[in-house]
């Protein structure tokens, strides 16, 4: 985040700039207090909330789900028949967000599912789903960054949107002493996108970085 959150602007931001169901209020205190604290901001899920509904989504991944924070975001913007399927490996976090989905009254917008992602991913292909989500929201393990960002153009329709999250990685990605395997590997992300001539992007500064991603 290039706003502290404690600072006033980012504050007012939270304030002035969306507006967040309670349920979602509550679940992003339980999320941010938790010891990982992976969790999206208020500002982004806010934003993909209003980017759902001015594409009209109804079919959605998410790749990386921790508490379920974003994941209750996306299926609060959702029509009733809309779904996000969301992957993870660790129901040890995803336990933490099945009551809010349940009081939220979107369970059954919600598609868990608890293996390795690559494996829901090819799984999904192997269906029949190649060409068929809206959005897609890449925020899990680094390292397969680059696999995730193919395996979703596949399963992305035309003018469908890729969101990828931490494409700035706190600034670790412009400091050329920085090379741990994760930043070089949301490095080689960010360069595959710039030069893919199959999609359009923008990179922006919400958050820690997210690099939106349109198939042409």
């Amino acid at each position: 985040m290039f706003f502290s959150p404690d600072s006033p602007i980012y504050q007012y931001i939270l304030k002035s700039g969306l507006r967040n169901h309670p349920i979602l209020e509550r679940l992003n205190d339980v999320s941010m207090k938790h010891p990982c604290a992976m969790a999206a901001t208020p500002d982004e899920v806010g934003f993909f909330q209003l980017l759902l509904q001015l594409i009209n989504a109804k079919k959605v991944i998410e790749i990386g789900v921790f508490t379920g924070y974003t994941t209750l975001g996306m299926a609060m913007a959702l029509p009733d028949d809309g779904k996000v399927v969301a992957l993870d490996i660790n129901n040890e976090f995803t336990d933490i967000a099945l009551p809010f989905w349940k009081e939220a009254n979107v369970e059954h917008k919600i598609d868990l599912k608890l293996q390795p992602a690559l494996d829901s991913l090819n799984q999904l292909i192997a269906n029949g789903e190649s060409g068929t989500f809206d959005f897609i929201f890449i925020d899990a393990d680094k390292t397969n960054y680059s696999n995730y960002y193919e395996k979703s153009l596949q399963l992305l329709k035309q003018n469908g949107i890729i969101a990828v999250d931490n494409t700035l990685w706190s600034g670790r990605v412009a400091d050329p002493s920085i090379n741990d395997a994760s930043t070089q590997a949301i490095r080689q992300v960010n360069e595959t996108i710039l030069h893919d001539d199959r999609v359009q992007l923008s990179m922006l500064t919400l958050a820690d970085g997210v690099t939106l991603v349109r198939k042409k």
